[in-house]
């Protein structure tokens, strides 16, 4: 008899103590994304996104074993301002690309709480035809509230889902400016949805950023709505007539007003992604593209890594809120000021900067 039924004998026994389960090595992570295992692709995610040293060298582990497996989806980042109706166009097109054939991962990124730390957006409810899709995945991707860490981490998950064997995968970017040029470094076709109405400054929308479209979509083309939106689309095709396009090299960026609740031009967005992936492969560009892609991810984890390093190097933070006032007072020019952290670093400022 236990202590507990020695006590008190008329106590009922307590439920056996839940075994805490073993995590999956990257083995059986491995072979999950390759048997398309939406639980194990899960997990791979997860940790990708981890930030604990010990994952971080199994996500690159398995990233390994899969790299064989990527680069064959169709990579389409879709941007756009809050109230543009992203995820909505996304539950759109997924929806229709599914009843095509193909299967769909949707990567939404998501911008993470200053106070909780947790995604603000991260759920399926914008989308419930798709999350119930049998052949599309959904998964927010948390920004953690640094730009470089959506980018890695939405890169890395890319690359999973292409390993298991989605071939188009969608990225819904945040519509805040920087994080877009950060997704067009890892997409095919980039996508930025404008809403009808918005004025004639772009509505606010960085020159940047449109200059990396490879197409415009008016949105909400329905309804009383539909004459508004067809004039501004005409008013944002003259407005690239001025701008020199980043984007796929021998595409014209195009415009169309588009409606996800009609179904107007949805079906043309996606042929227009055909069109250009066809570029992209008969000109060679599609492999060159890839080529730049994995060398900017290659810089910009050196760069992360090496300010991650700069920062958290204890002589370097013993100086940094000193030197920072230093520099506001004026007591320091902000040369000077770098080459105090650079010396406590060990390092000396390039004469040329």
């Amino acid at each position: 008899m236990s202590d507990d039924e020695t006590r008190n004998p008329h106590a009922s026994p307590q439920p056996p103590r839940k075994k805490r389960r073993t995590p999956p090595t990257v083995e059986q992570l491995a072979e999950g994304v390759r048997t398309a295992s939406p639980a194990r692709l899960g997990q791979a995610i997860t940790l990708v996104e981890s930030r604990a040293p010990e994952h971080r060298e199994q996500a690159q582990e398995l990233l390994t074993q899969l790299m064989p497996l990527t680069g064959r989806a169709k990579r389409l980042g879709i941007s756009g301002l809050a109230g543009a109706g992203k995820s909505t166009f996304v539950e759109e097109l997924g929806t229709r690309l599914t009843a095509a054939g193909h299967r769909v991962a949707v990567l939404a990124v998501d911008p993470t709480s200053q106070v909780s730390g947790g995604s603000i957006l991260g759920d399926k409810t914008r989308m419930p035809r798709l999350a119930r899709d049998e052949n599309a995945f959904i998964r927010p991707s948390p920004s953690a509230g640094t730009l470089g860490g959506v980018a890695q981490r939405t890169r890395e998950s890319l690359l999973l889902c292409e390993a298991a064997g989605f071939d188009v995968v969608l990225v819904e970017t945040v519509g805040v400016g920087q994080s877009e040029a950060a997704v067009a470094q890892m997409v095919d076709f980039f996508l930025v949805l404008l809403l009808a109405g918005g004025g004639d400054e772009l509505q606010g929308i960085k020159r940047g950023v449109l200059e990396l479209a490879d197409m415009l979509a008016v949105t909400k083309a329905d309804g009383d709505n539909v004459e508004r939106a067809q004039r501004q689309a005409k008013e944002y095709e003259a407005a690239l007539r001025y701008m020199s396009p980043a984007g796929t090299a021998g595409w014209k960026p195009r415009v169309l007003a588009i409606s996800s609740k009609t179904g107007h031009n949805v079906d043309n967005v996606w042929r227009a992604v055909e069109e250009q992936r066809d570029l992209l492969e008969r000109t060679g560009e599609l492999k060159r593209k890839r080529e730049r892609q994995h060398l900017h991810w290659m810089w910009q984890l050196l760069d992360e890594q090496l300010m991650h390093r700069f920062r958290e190097h204890p002589d370097v933070q013993a100086l940094l809120t000193p030197t920072q006032e230093d520099v506001v007072a004026g007591r320091l020019t902000p040369r000077a000021a770098a080459q105090r952290l650079l010396t406590a670093f060990g390092l000396r400022l390039d004469e040329e900067s």
